[in-house]
């Protein structure tokens, strides 16, 4: 079972993606952990990548596609796995379509979580993090018992930049501009499936597990 996760950002496909790999004990696989793990191991395709992050510049796509198709590799990735973060644009899923097929290989799902951009901006404004253990609440949907502070360490809670209402429209913005067509792209692959994401994040694990289980 190989599949991808798509959905803007807020969207809750990460929340997912691990629940996801839990339950069919396959690895959850983000470009963010797979460029720590090289990093962390000083493996050749890491050292390439810390050129780039160290100058503060992107990791080129053909780069990324080969630490991918590396972590692909491994024997914890026999049984599938759950591709989360990539790809981001449309010649990311070209490249990675190719690739997949060039080892006689191919995505068998991408799920699409769906949430209307208002949804999504309520959702993430109303997201706290703590400033001393870096634990995260919502003020809604997971409240802290005494507001301001954190449950766990009792840290003082913020909001992170990246949550404020002005960040996360533009961030939209671009999902809409860049992964969007992602969509489009995966539908005409004949593998996008599609799940209500505005529902309970337990719901909507229950509609994405009836796809995998038809």
């Amino acid at each position: 079972m190989k599949i991808v996760m798509l959905g803007a950002p807020g969207a809750g496909k990460g929340t997912q993606a691990k629940q996801i790999a839990a339950k069919y004990g396959v690895p959850h696989i983000s470009t963010g952990d797979i460029f720590r793990a090289n990093l962390k191991e000083g493996t050749e395709l890491g050292l390439k990548a810390k050129v780039y992050m160290d100058q503060g510049q992107l990791v080129p796509d053909s780069l990324t596609l080969e630490l991918i198709m590396d972590r692909f590799s491994k024997d914890d990735c026999r049984n599938g796995y759950v591709l989360d973060g990539f790809p981001r644009t449309i010649p990311q899923a070209e490249a990675l379509t190719k690739a997949l097929k060039d080892n006689n290989d191919r995505l068998d799902y991408a799920i699409d979580v769906d949430v209307p951009d208002e949804n999504i901006i309520n959702r993430m404004s109303g997201r706290r993090a703590c400033a001393k253990c870096g634990g995260t609440f919502h003020i809604k949907y997971n409240p802290t018992k005494v507001e301001g502070i954190c449950d766990l360490c009792g840290g003082e809670l913020y909001i992170r930049n990246d949550d404020k209402p002005e960040i996360v429209q533009k961030r939209l913005v671009a999902y809409h501009e860049q992964t969007q067509p992602l969509i489009d792209y995966y539908r005409n692959e004949g593998i996008l499936k599609t799940v209500d994401g505005t529902q309970d994040v337990d719901k909507v694990f229950e509609d994405i597990v009836a796809i995998l289980e038809a």
